[in-house]
């Protein structure tokens, strides 16, 4: 009989075989929400969608895209935004 805790969704169940051949039932923390952008809340692809354990030992430069605003705009957003500051500069 599974414990309280897991008998409610908020842990995803994972089969796992041990090596004595038995498939087990383990039960692990479900990935967070994708990341989206800040303007449009459209999904940002490059960001990866990892628990806060594994994100901090990804290195830096695969969390986000390396280019201004990387990782809080999607591409579109970010070309809009540079196209509107150019022409607010002349």
């Amino acid at each position: 009989m599974p414990r309280g805790m897991h008998k409610s969704r908020t842990l995803r169940r994972v089969f796992v075989k041990t090596p004595s051949g038995k498939n087990v039932l383990h039960y692990r923390k479900r990935k967070p929400s994708r990341a989206h952008c800040g303007a449009c809340g459209a999904i940002l692809t490059t960001v990866p969608r990892e628990l806060p354990a594994k994100m901090a030992n990804i290195p830096k430069s695969k969390k986000r895209p390396e280019r201004p605003y990387g990782g809080l705009l999607c591409t579109k957003c970010l070309r809009m935004m540079m196209k509107e500051r150019a022409r607010s500069e002349e």
